[in-house]
This record gives C-alpha cells, structure tokens and sequence, in this order.
C-alpha cells in the first residue's frame, strides 16, 4: 500500500481566517445595494401604479412618500442606487486593466464610500432647497 501524503497545495481558507479589508466589504455592499435596488424599484413601481389608479391614491403615495420615514426610505434609496453606480465605475476601472494593486484597490474601496455619500448629500440639498 502506498504511504499517504498530504497534497502539496493549499487548504480552503475559511471566513474566519480572513482580516476584513476594505475592498471586501466594498465587494459584500456592492452586492447587497444591488439586492436592495430592486426594493427600491418596487417602491418606485407602485408610487407610480398609485400615480395611475387617480388623484386619491396618489395622494396617499405622496404622503408616504413625504412622512419622516417615506423621507428616510427614499434617501436611503439614493445613498444605494448612487453607491452601487459608483461601485459599477471601481469595477469598469478594473476591466480597463487599471487599479489592482493593494492601495489603490483599498483607495477606490474607500473613495466609492465617500463619493457615494457625498452624491447622496449632493442630490438632497438639490431636492430640497428647489
């Protein structure tokens, strides 16, 4: 019987032995702004099914849509449709063969969080002082 080795290459890495990163969590929340698009999109879907179905019920979206929560929703919305926008630019950066070493990586990783935010406070202000 032949003497049994272990195999000479590496072992499967486990989440646990991972040190988060940057450009980890910005891949993790590329991910989950493109799930919660779709809620977002299923908001938008139905304000306008309410905008359809006549002046009553548009009145109601409306007033959803302009409580303390409809406001907080809709931001939220915003943060996340403009964040997962900025992520698409880090990942085209990529597919044009630029930005894969490890600082300039983690640096689009924290940029796309600021310059989301910053987008986001942009768009508001916009909104709400016309």
């Amino acid at each position: 019987m032949a003497e049994s080795r272990p195999a000479a290459r590496p072992l499967s890495p486990h989440l646990q032995i991972y040190r988060w990163s940057w450009t980890m969590a910005a891949s993790i929340a590329h991910r989950a702004t493109g799930v919660a698009l779709y809620g977002g999109t299923l908001l938008i879907a139905l304000w306008l099914i309410a905008a359809a179905s006549g002046p009553a019920a548009y009145e109601t979206a409306q007033w959803i849509a302009g409580s303390i929560l409809g406001r907080l929703v809709l931001f939220g919305y915003t943060f996340v449709l403009l964040h997962h926008m900025v992520g698409g630019l880090r990942h085209f950066v990529w597919d044009l063969g630029h930005g894969f070493d490890p600082q300039t990586r983690t640096n689009l990783a924290k940029y796309s969080v600021v310059v989301s935010g910053g987008l986001t406070v942009l768009v508001w202000i916009i909104v709400l002082t016309r």
